[in-house]
């Protein structure tokens, strides 16, 4: 009972104290402290200006990273977010801190750890949510981040490449009746694209016909764009959501000038760069159709997540034989994305849902409500899959890419200028 209510405290105090991405200190401090409460001696390495490494015992031939997320969401309107800067905990990563230092004490404590044929180390990682994107385009000017998410961060600084593979939790967004896991749940990848239109201005009233209106043509680049959802495949889970992101339009003045963004969403690399060269054709054909020009800029966010389904089976295997989780929910992609989806372009990566919250996932209500499951029966689940894996893993079924194959993929998709 005290440790829940220690676990249970330390989720309260991350919940109501949210913080935005590469921000994180005080739940960092947080982490640190209870560490070292519990492993006096832990070696601690930090990065990225909030995130924490610690492994625990000896090296073993496979090694394998638990890893939660630090941040929250920009969420003002919810019940419980952070007045001064909007954070909010809407998304559940303050659970997955206090369960990863639930499982942390009770590894250390038990030194169960040692019976493992591999080791175990724990990543809390920063700035997962893609967001506050000029706190972190000034962090990228300065030279302390390369990428917005934290996971490419901490690959590009070598973070994982002591890892074999890796494991990472989340909350499940919606009501279930029943204590719930989730395995399989693919993520989509996405990419941001702005388009900026160029025309003439000329006097609306005077003389429309020697002006050239950029409105019409990203008006032309909207109607074509949905029309263009007819054609798209969607065993690939696309979404695609323009909208005016600058302008000067004034009522008396044909406008020379707009901006229009869209993601692109899709749970496939080569498909998400295929709808982009379709999204160019279609910004500069509107442009050319009625003589203006257009600028197109590209940039990557994350990666699709495609879970290891090899991994998976150890922890289907271990819900069979744990009764206190009623049900597990297998293989239902979604159109979100996450940044844990770059992390297993490197090594293979799952992430286990679990249940137990009500109100809307990033919405404005979102809160814990199965406290005992979520900080005490999904924790001790945990330690269940460790053990389903013990003596089990097929390295051979483990596959490992480079930093450098990672770059090569992301080039592709920008940050890039086309006219």
């Amino acid at each position: 009972m005290e440790k829940f209510t220690e676990i249970l405290n330390i989720a309260n105090d991350i919940y109501l104290n949210p913080e935005l991405g590469y921000k994180e200190k005080r739940t960092s401090n947080i982490v640190k402290n209870y560490i070292l409460r519990y492993m006096p001696d832990a070696n601690i390495s930090e990065f990225s200006e909030t995130g924490l490494k610690v492994n625990i015992g000896e090296r073993k031939n496979i090694h394998i990273g638990l890893i939660a997320e630090l941040d929250g969401v920009f969420a003002p309107s919810h019940f419980h977010a952070d007045k001064t800067t909007g954070a909010a905990h809407n998304c559940g990563h303050y659970s997955q801190v206090a369960i990863l230092l639930s499982l942390f004490r009770t590894l250390v404590e038990t030194e169960i750890y040692k019976t493992f044929d591999f080791s175990l180390g724990f990543i809390f990682v920063p700035a997962e949510e893609y967001l506050d994107l000029e706190y972190r385009k000034k962090l990228r000017e300065d030279g302390k981040i390369t990428y917005f998410g934290g996971k490419p961060e901490a690959m590009k600084l070598g973070v994982f490449d002591e890892f074999d593979m890796c494991i990472a939790i989340h909350s499940m967004g919606g009501v279930f009746e029943k204590r719930s896991i989730e395995i399989n749940c693919d993520l989509a990848g996405f990419m941001y694209k702005n388009f900026t239109f160029k025309g003439k201005a000329s006097h609306a009233g005077f003389a429309p016909q020697a002006g050239i209106n950029a409105y019409s043509i990203s008006t032309l680049f909207n109607v074509a764009l949905g029309l263009l959802r007819q054609q798209v495949d969607e065993k690939y889970m696309p979404r695609m959501n323009p909208i005016i992101l600058e302008s000067n339009m004034g009522v008396n003045v044909i406008p020379n000038k707009i901006k229009i963004g869209s993601d692109i969403r899709a749970n496939s690399t080569d498909y998400m760069l295929e709808l982009s060269q379709r999204l160019n054709m279609i910004g500069k054909g509107s442009a050319l159709s009625l003589g203006g020009e257009v600028e197109i800029e590209s940039s990557l966010g994350y990666l699709p997540f495609n879970q290891s389904r090899y991994l998976s089976t150890f922890v289907k295997s271990a819900f069979e034989k744990f009764d206190r989780v009623e049900f597990c929910k297998d293989s239902t992609p979604v159109s979100a994305s996450g940044d844990i989806g770059d992390l297993a372009f490197m090594i293979p990566t799952i992430q286990i849902g679990y249940s137990g919250f009500k109100g809307t996932i990033h919405g404005d209500d979102f809160i814990h409500d199965d406290v005992e499951y979520i900080f005490s029966i999904f924790p001790e689940f945990l330690i269940e899959v460790l053990k389903e894996m013990n003596g089990k893993i097929d390295k051979n079924q483990l596959y490992k890419r480079s930093y450098k194959e990672y770059e090569k993929i992301i080039k592709q998709f920008g940050d890039s200028d086309e006219k």
